[in-house]
């Protein structure tokens, strides 16, 4: 008797890379001050100057900064210049992605319930 054979496999497994493309933008969400960026920049109207930011925390230029990095490594913001300001917007395709990969997961399947 086995536990379990590869018939339960599903064929639409998620490709290795668009796993680690998702542990990225969740392990970048998953800091409170990143996730709280996110929050601001989606309320603010879709894009906010980093001197919002350091209005709003009480932490360090740099550390903003690193914070900003992060989000844009991930490929959840993009920045631009804007002569001596730089403003931060979401990137919507990233959100999408992960709101999908949600969506697999919090479907129920029949077989799971039989």
């Amino acid at each position: 008797m086995t536990c379990c054979s590869s018939e339960d496999v599903s064929d639409d497994r998620l490709r290795d890379a668009d796993v680690e493309h998702s542990v990225d933008r969740f392990k970048a969400l998953a800091n409170p001050v990143r996730l709280r960026m996110v929050e601001m920049i989606y309320s603010g109207g879709g894009e906010i100057c980093v001197c919002e930011f350091t209005e709003h925390f009480d932490l360090s230029q740099p550390t903003i900064s690193h914070h900003l990095k992060v989000l844009r490594d991930a490929g959840l913001i993009r920045s631009r210049r804007d002569g001596q300001f730089v403003y931060h917007r979401v990137v919507p395709n990233a959100f999408t992605g992960l709101s999908d990969l949600m969506d697999r997961f919090s479907t129920v399947r029949d077989a799971v319930s039989a």
